[in-house]
């Protein structure tokens, strides 16, 4: 039941969490615990276990020896299938609460929060319906006397380190599609976002999975998370987060050669040509950049524009800009919350000084509100830079921040090597009437997702993730199950005869 996992959070306490682990909830054996903050009050709302290594071990045996032993490891697609869809039940239900907990935890609003854990489900819908699915193929043999076959076989331990600004949604990401292949897990949440994995494991228990298939442990990264990828018991890591930790993380699984799926950072290019409707256009550049206070990896922080139009569209966004309601992200009203915690925060004042100093002329923001309400969150005005040239540090490093840097363009062809001009490539926008062109640009911008006359959008069955520096493999749609298996050859000799022994058949 609910109640014997996770006690219900009560008004004005803060939240005492502990680690799920081979489905038991325990404190680390150490004892020691680390403070979650609040980003719009600036407190401290829940207290969580930090693990250590032998806590690592612990969880990571649970999950081996649920994928080994367990009867996890001895049951169909169509069972997995049965425990998935009552999970997506249970993140249905009680999406609303889900919401709440994760926007305390990273500021994000609970509106987009709610819409996250709404769609949630979906995932875990979608991949259960394709447990009973993945199967093998024959293989016409060049030898008459054998009949082959493949198996795709579950890779085994996944070890899964989140971010921290959706928390939820990329755990689906990773979750799903390992569950209908047959793997176990080990999640390490963000250090600064925790209390939403730890409440979303009382419903992994309660829709009846066995212990050990999912186990949830929660501390640093430097210490907790580069103990779960190089514990050599792991199979197989999935990380999301930045180009920088993504590199430790690959050298970390190398060890014992664990595959990796690495989700990354990104520069992406929002390309506007003189011919496009600049009504959605506006609208598509403002959630591009400042929904989720620019908390993503996808977030269109390069806007190249059309000289021609640069003028009349830079004025339109830092005049919606300037209406961005910023407050407390549980409130419907509010358009944009604060920025996770304090240290980002400082990140991203000091890439809008950076950019001054490089000669970028600042539009609007690039301060805190002045409302005395917001004082002890972590705000940052939304902000738009012009005059950017595409070498500059704030056109080239990742902000993850609410930080639009405009820069004019006048050809196709000078717009594309632009855009392209980058160690990323994990998004792109495109907006034009031209559909020719839109399938063109589509086409040379070397990213891993191309909207043309939108932006940010995602579904569970479209796979994404990134070229270059974003990453490598994928996540979502069919793709991401080969992540999460093996293919086996078998060969079957059909005559009983015998060979020469010293010669390859």
């Amino acid at each position: 039941m609910i109640s014997q996992l996770i006690d219900a959070p009560r008004a004005g306490e803060i939240r005492q969490y502990r680690m799920l682990i081979n489905g038991k909830l325990v404190e680390a054996r150490s004892g020691k615990t680390f403070e979650s903050i609040n980003p719009y009050t600036g407190r401290v709302w829940a207290v969580v276990p930090e693990a250590g290594d032998e806590d690592v071990d612990v969880a990571v045996q649970a999950a081996r020896t649920a994928f080994d032993e367990g009867p996890w490891g001895r049951m169909t697609g169509t069972e997995r299938a049965r425990l998935m869809r009552r999970l997506a039940d249970l993140i249905a239900e009680n999406a609303e609460h889900l919401a709440t907990i994760e926007s305390t935890d990273n500021g994000k609003l609970r509106r987009e929060m709610n819409g996250q854990l709404k769609a949630i489900p979906e995932w875990f819908h979608y991949f259960a319906g394709a447990a009973d699915k993945i199967h093998g193929e024959t293989i016409p043999s060049d030898k008459p006397n054998f009949f082959i076959y493949t198996r795709r076989e579950p890779i085994g331990v996944v070890g899964a380190i989140l971010p921290w600004n959706s928390p939820l949604l990329l755990l689906a990401f990773k979750l799903a599609p390992a569950l209908a292949a047959g793997c176990t897990f080990v999640i390490k949440p963000a250090e600064q976002t925790p209390a939403s994995t730890l409440e979303f494991a009382r419903l992994f228990t309660e829709a009846g999975f066995p212990p050990g298939v999912f186990n949830v442990i929660t501390g640093f990264g430097p210490t907790t998370g580069r103990t779960l990828v190089r514990h050599p018991r792991v199979d197989k890591v999935a990380f999301t987060g930045s180009t920088e930790t993504g590199k430790e993380v690959m050298k970390g699984a190398a060890d014992h050669l664990a595959r990796v799926t690495l989700e990354l950072g990104g520069k992406s290019p929002n390309i506007v040509f003189d011919d496009a409707d600049l009504n959605a256009t506006t609208n598509g550049v403002i959630a591009g950049i400042f929904a989720a206070t620019g908390q993503t990896c996808i977030a269109g922080s390069r806007l190249f524009v059309h000289e021609s139009i640069h003028d009349t569209l830079v004025s339109r966004l830092a005049e919606r800009a300037r209406t961005i309601k910023l407050g407390d992200p549980l409130d419907p009203a509010t358009e944009m919350g604060p920025v996770a915690f304090k240290e980002q925060l400082a990140k991203i004042k000091s890439y809008i000084e950076i950019s001054q100093q490089e000669g970028a002329q600042l539009v609007c923001g690039g301060r805190p509100p002045a409302d005395p309400s917001l004082r002890d969150g972590y705000f940052i005005e939304p902000t738009i830079l012009t005059e950017v040239d595409n070498s500059m540090r704030v056109a080239r490093e990742e902000i993850f921040g609410p930080v639009l840097s405009v820069i004019s363009f006048s050809t196709e062809a000078e717009v594309i090597a632009q855009a392209n001009d980058t160690q990323y490539g994990l998004a792109a926008g495109v907006w034009t009437r031209d559909g020719q062109r839109a399938h063109r640009v589509a086409h040379a911008i070397r990213a891993g997702t191309i909207w043309i006359n939108a932006y940010r959008v995602l579904s569970f069955n479209v796979p994404f993730g990134g070229y270059k520096m974003s990453g490598m493999g994928r996540e979502n749609g069919l793709e991401a199950l080969h992540e999460y298996t093996q293919v086996k050859a078998v060969w079957v000799e059909l005559e009983g005869q015998t060979r020469d022994p010293f010669t390859l058949g």
